[in-house]
């Protein structure tokens, strides 16, 4: 069914009808159209709470009331609608079926949904399944993609500064600056003694690790994390670990160069250990004032919450660059434990949340060890502490 790129104008009268539903109007006396008679049905079916049978229980139903909406609505409200449709009618069930996992609008939080399954879903639907969330994963990289690679790349290349720079190379502003005491009055010019640069190093300059909850709630934030620490591993000169975590720990470094494959390499919904997972991060860390780490995570510690600071303290004197985001997403940061992230605050770690657009600066600064807490207030995000 093509879908709907414009929506029927309204007038407002019209407006409040369709919003209220039709208790709200029971002696008819707003005059609907065919097509908005069409809208207020596939809205009665979801919002009512009380209308009897709902969408009803089986995959025509269903499979149908999706085509009407994505006749009747843009594309946003469409996934906004799918999104209440899951949480609000319990259908995660019924994207089991591939027939209608074909027919619904992808985006992050269908891919959230499609992983917490991922277990679950019969071979006849993970191909489906598949092909849904390569799709988010590839329209989310061509935003993320440039954007990230061009920041850290810019970050490492002033931060591995050499004295015998190429033409290319040179920081001529820093160049200038050295050698003012150079200036020759006759030839009205600077003669540069001592060139400075932006140099390159053969090996990795900076170690980052990402470290990646679980837990249901952080469904969104895995997805983005997941593309942008593929989009990491691509940088030749920075290392890079995905781990996820939640009462167990399991490395997806090795599938970060496929998203797709990472991403379903991760289960949502289960519980979280972050001191089980720093323990693990720090086996991976070898030159500790080389390393970010970037825990994602909305801090709810089902584990050893003492053991969990005196993690994160020892990894920050040792010199990581430490850093919590309590959501990567453009919805803000869900419920988050704000005693936890106030604790980290005292130990020099910052805790917001942050959107995928404003990663790639976020990893400048990190890059160049500038201060984060000082960032996050630059760009409007609450730092806890």
């Amino acid at each position: 069914m093509e879908k709907n790129t414009t929506t029927p104008l309204l007038t407002p009268l019209e407006k409040w009808r369709l919003i209220l539903g039709q208790k709200a109007d029971a002696e008819q006396t707003v005059s609907l159209t065919a097509e908005q008679q069409g809208m207020d049905k596939v809205l009665e079916a979801l919002y009512d709470a009380k209308r009897q049978g709902g969408l009803g229980a089986s995959s025509p139903n269903v499979n149908r009331w999706l085509g009407d909406i994505r006749r009747y609505f843009p594309t946003p409200v469409v996934q906004v609608m799918q999104r209440d449709a899951l949480e609000r009618l319990g259908l995660l069930q019924l994207l089991l079926e591939p027939e209608l996992l074909a027919s619904v609008e992808p985006d992050v939080h269908l891919v959230g949904a499609l992983l917490s399954l991922n277990k679950a879903l019969p071979d006849k639907t993970r191909e489906t399944a598949r092909l849904v969330v390569k799709k988010v994963v590839e329209d989310l990289e061509k935003k993320l993609r440039s954007p990230l690679r061009e920041a850290v790349q810019s970050a490492l290349h002033r931060s591995a500064r050499n004295r015998r720079p190429r033409t290319n190379e040179i920081d001529w502003r820093r160049t200038i600056y050295q050698n003012l005491k150079n200036y020759q009055p006759d030839l009205q010019t600077i003669i540069p003694e001592r060139l400075i640069g932006y140099g390159r190093k053969g090996h990795a300059l900076r170690h980052v690790v990402l470290l990646l909850d679980q837990s249901g709630s952080m469904a969104g934030s895995v997805v983005h994390a997941g593309i942008l620490g593929s989009v990491l591993a691509s940088i030749r000169s920075v290392q890079t670990n995905v781990v996820a975590f939640d009462t167990a720990v399991v490395d997806l470094t090795e599938h970060q160069h496929d998203p797709v494959e990472l991403l379903f390499g991760t289960q949502l919904g289960g519980g979280t250990d972050i001191a089980k997972a720093l323990d693990y991060a720090e086996t991976l860390i070898h030159t500790p004032q080389d390393t970010i780490l970037v825990l994602i995570s909305d801090l709810f510690e089902g584990g050893d919450t003492a053991a969990f600071f005196k993690k994160a303290a020892a990894l920050r004197r040792a010199g990581v660059t430490f850093v919590a985001l309590l959501a990567l997403s453009d919805e803000g940061a869900p419920a988050y434990d704000h005693d936890n992230a106030a604790t980290l605050g005292t130990l020099d770690i910052p805790a917001f949340a942050c959107t995928p657009s404003l990663f790639p600066d976020l990893m400048a600064t990190a890059i160049q060890q500038r201060d984060l807490k000082m960032w996050a207030g630059e760009n409007g995000l609450s730092v806890k502490n």
